[in-house]
């Protein structure tokens, strides 16, 4: 079977093309989630986690620790990617902003800090950049 989007690493990251999603996201536990439309989920032994819009989480009273933007990396990458994940992670975390990945069948998705999205935009756009075209990932992602 013909695996749908990119592999390669190098093409990946020029590729990356990160789009802010319009809105405030939290990310909330519940047991209870009739009348909830969640943006994302996972069912997990302590009840299940739902990416929410905040006007959403707030409308049913639901607590959240934090709120989120929501940062889609428009390149089409293969669930059978290799070291995608580690890169961005490995960007954000340098520059010191936390990071949630939620990946899709066609495109990765990042929730950072609402008060940290131009840096996060700021600092992907860096790593896009940095990636010569003779596909050899610089230096600093050598360890992928």
């Amino acid at each position: 079977m013909k695996h749908p989007g990119l592999l390669d690493l190098s093409e990946l990251l020029r590729g990356l093309s990160p789009e802010v999603r319009p809105g405030s996201f939290v990310m909330v536990s519940t047991n209870s989630h009739s009348g909830l439309q969640a943006l994302a989920s996972v069912d997990e032994e302590e009840g299940t986690s739902m990416v929410l819009e905040q006007h959403k989480a707030d409308a049913f009273r639901l607590e959240y620790s934090s709120v989120f933007a929501w940062i889609t990396l428009t390149v089409h990458s293969s669930l059978d990617a290799v070291g995608l994940t580690a890169a961005v992670a490995n960007t954000l975390a340098s520059a010191g902003i936390p990071c949630n990945v939620i990946a899709g069948f066609h495109h990765d998705h990042l929730l950072v800090p609402r008060d940290r999205v131009d840096d996060a935009m700021a600092a992907l756009s860096r790593l896009s950049a940095s990636v010569p075209e003779d596909d050899v990932p610089p230096a600093s992602l050598e360890s992928f």
